[in-house]
């Protein structure tokens, strides 16, 4: 599960700093202070990040596998929230991939950061009752390396490193709300999720994890288990993990966190948390996952499948 304070479906801003992590959580608003949050798939998760994780960015758009999936608790049943998520830079860096190796090496200073977007889940705004009856999933999300994307998918740089956010935010009726804005909201990540943005997949096992594990892979697997492309033995069962907390900040080593310094920046968060909330009747995609969707992932998987085969030829 998750505690700590942060925030975004798909609105260009950018991100403020919280002025203090460890105060903020007790100022909190008592419909945000209690909420605790669980990744599902976490065994999942895990074999990936083992593997080092790598999600593919098109020009188009890509879903992420595995999807961003999170059961919450300890919300106020009667009260709205906001569901969001975004995606920070774990550091200043561009990576390469070392075939010869296996492994990942810096090959430079990170390139311009890219436009930061907040994507809203598609249910937004709904009372604590409906997000906590059932698995909040954020399975029609993409990631687009398209600077100019108007789609309003998730801008990231290819070859650099990132960690998903999930942000629960409090929908105060009273008429000052924005008062009160950093109040009103909740942030959490699981370094588990952290991931390498791609076009194409480096580390080969991470394609055959994805191969024997994802459901719209199926037709790329063999009937026997044990004959399956990247059979890495039994998954794992899933076991909820405990969730961190962390301040709201645009990279993680702002945050004080793997080894980078803490940031000196202090800024209010209540006007973006005003504006997103303002905007997110505008900017909201009540579209869930269809047959339609499930087709495109289908066509997605089958093209990295064959980008894979073609590469290992």
């Amino acid at each position: 599960m998750i505690d700590g304070p942060h925030m975004p479906q798909t609105c260009e801003v950018s991100l403020p700093c919280c002025a203090d992590g460890g105060s903020l959580s007790s100022v909190k608003a008592p419909q945000v202070s209690g909420v605790r949050v669980q990744l599902e798939m976490h065994a999942l998760w895990q074999q990936f990040d083992q593997l080092g994780t790598e999600m593919i960015v098109t020009k188009a758009g890509r879903r992420m596998f595995p999807t961003f999936q999170v059961q919450i608790s300890g919300m106020d049943p009667t009260a709205e929230y906001v569901l969001l998520m975004d995606f920070i830079s774990v550091d200043n860096t561009r990576y390469r991939y070392a075939f010869h190796s296996s492994s990942w090496l810096v090959a430079g200073p990170a390139d311009v950061v890219a436009p930061s977007r907040m994507h809203f889940h598609p249910d937004s705004p709904a009372r604590g009752a409906q997000w906590m009856k059932q698995t909040v999933s954020f399975d029609t999300l993409k990631l687009t390396n398209n600077l100019l994307d108007d789609n309003g998918h998730m801008i990231l740089n290819s070859m650099h490193r990132y960690q998903p956010r999930f942000h629960v935010v409090y929908v105060d009726p009273a008429p000052n709300s924005h008062l009160n804005a950093h109040r009103n909201f909740y942030s959490f990540s699981f370094p588990e999720t952290r991931f390498m943005a791609v076009t194409a997949y480096q580390n080969h096992r991470i394609t055959q994890l994805k191969i024997a594990s994802n459901p719209f892979a199926k037709g790329f697997r063999t009937t026997d288990p044990q004959d399956r492309v990247g059979y890495l033995g039994p998954l794992a069962v899933w076991c909820p993990p405990e969730g961190r907390g962390a301040p709201l900040t645009n990279k993680l080593g702002e945050q004080g966190g793997w080894g980078s310094k803490t940031s000196n920046r202090k800024e209010d968060p209540a006007p973006l948390l005003v504006e997103q909330c303002g905007l997110l009747h505008h900017c909201k995609d009540s579209v869930g996952l269809s047959l339609k969707d499930a087709a495109g992932w289908m066509e997605e998987e089958e093209e990295e499948v064959k980008d894979w085969r073609r590469r290992s030829e």
